[in-house]
């Protein structure tokens, strides 16, 4: 039998005859019998005959190995082109051809490129959905997220990834709203605290932690609830200063009221011009900081409640004031009345309490008003009669004088006694002949 060697077949010739004549010679040393050595060489034909079928069933199974790995390799190349979403991709081979190995070779660097693109895009998408995801979990009040969000690697083509760039791009402008939002509560919300004398770093936090000024923008809350509960802080620290305005407004009119009823003097009205500035402003018109503070308004309450104590006393002492101006003026136009009825008239009416302060005095400045009026529609009779008066106290002192029988010495005043007599004389003839044509 002859053992050929399939890489090199003269060397396996060679090899097998002269070990199959060395074997004979041992035989024929041995004296080996032919139907001894027939079986021998029957045995070496099957043994070389088992080798070669062991070999070839290792190649087949190295065969079919490389034809699975060219199909997986074409499988995964038409599954990364699919996901890439590339339509036509460079270096890939349309058709292949030539051996196994070299097929697989051919497509070695195509995946490899492939897989890097992948990776690189893998990466894009979990950035661009990782953004997305913070920024929900903001606008959801749900900060704690510890895990990434999972990619589909089954589509990581350049539309879906522009789809959620686009997502993304929507998200932050609205997140870019909402924190301009936030911000804009929160100088109202600081505003409002100015004006109402309130913790403004209390009342925000108590809304949400982040708000407080330490923090940077990027950081503060611009969740739906921080947003509704910044619109109901706002809201009721409006009202807030609404009622206290209301309060304020009520108290400084009773004071402007008390002012003007008990004549206080400027200088002590002016200690409360921060309080009188705002009787007639409306909500947003005050801005000054501490304006409607409680102890502000506190004060001006205590205020009220003293003026309110002493306006008894007060007004007695006003209206005794007036009652003399009144009779003064009656006195003035020789009219008669009784001065003590009339103040305890005034008595009686302020302590017990059944007349308006107010309506007291302006019914003695009627009185008043109507008493000048009066002494008015008297002043020509009354200035006749106080002429005539004097006329008749210079007619007595004229007749003292023409009795005086020293009036023409030369004593000193002498010559003013002469001017006088001579003014009486003529002011005597006038009031005679006034007293004629009446």
């Amino acid at each position: 039998m002859a053992v050929v060697d399939a890489e090199n077949p003269r060397l396996g010739e060679t090899t097998c005859g002269s070990l199959l004549q060395k074997l004979q010679e041992i035989w024929n040393e041995v004296g080996e019998s032919d139907e001894e050595r027939d079986k021998m060489l029957l045995q070496l034909e099957q043994e070389c005959l088992d080798v070669y079928k062991r070999k070839v069933e290792l190649a087949a199974k190295s065969r079919a190995q490389l034809l699975q790995a060219l199909s997986d390799a074409k499988l995964e190349l038409s599954s990364l082109v699919s996901a890439l979403g590339e339509k036509s991709f460079v270096g890939v081979p349309e058709k292949t051809s030539g051996t196994i190995k070299e097929q697989l070779a051919a497509i070695a660097p195509v995946l490899e490129q492939l897989w890097k693109q992948k990776e690189d895009r893998v990466k894009e998408f979990s950035d661009v959905q990782s953004q997305i995801q913070k920024i929900c979990g903001e606008i959801a009040g749900n900060l704690n997220l510890s895990e990434s969000p999972a990619v589909d690697e089954s589509d990581l083509s350049l539309k879906k990834l522009d789809e959620y760039q686009s997502q993304l791009h929507d998200l932050q402008k609205e997140k870019s709203e909402r924190l301009h939002k936030v911000l804009e509560f929160v100088s109202t919300v600081h505003d409002l605290c100015a004006v109402l004398g309130l913790d403004f770093l209390s009342t925000v936090t108590e809304v949400h932690p982040s708000l407080n000024d330490s923090t940077g923008v990027q950081s503060k809350s611009i969740s739906n609830d921080t947003l509704s509960r910044l619109a109901k802080t706002v809201l009721a620290l409006k009202e807030d200063k609404k009622q206290r305005l209301h309060k304020l407004q009520e108290s400084a009119t009773q004071l402007l009221d008390l002012w003007n009823l008990m004549d206080t003097p400027d200088e002590e009205r002016g200690f409360f011009d921060h309080v009188t500035c705002n009787i007639s402003a409306s909500v947003d018109e005050v801005t000054v900081p501490g304006a409607l503070a409680w102890d502000l308004i506190e004060q001006t309450e205590v205020e009220v409640e003293r003026l309110d104590q002493l306006k008894s006393s007060r007004m007695k002492e006003i209206a005794f004031k007036k009652q003399s101006e009144l009779e003064e003026i009656f006195t003035r136009a020789h009219i008669e009345i009784d001065p003590e009825a009339a103040r305890d008239k005034i008595m009686e009416l302020i302590d017990s309490g059944n007349v308006e302060p107010t309506e007291l005095l302006a019914d003695m400045d009627d009185q008043i008003a109507k008493a000048r009026d009066e002494a008015l529609s008297r002043k020509d009779i009354l200035d006749k009669v106080e002429k005539w008066m004097s006329a008749c106290e210079e007619e007595s002192w004229l007749e003292d004088y023409n009795r005086d029988e020293n009036r023409y010495n030369a004593s000193r005043g002498a010559h003013l006694n002469l001017k006088r007599a001579e003014k009486a004389r003529i002011l005597v003839n006038k009031i005679q002949l006034l007293w004629t044509h009446w």
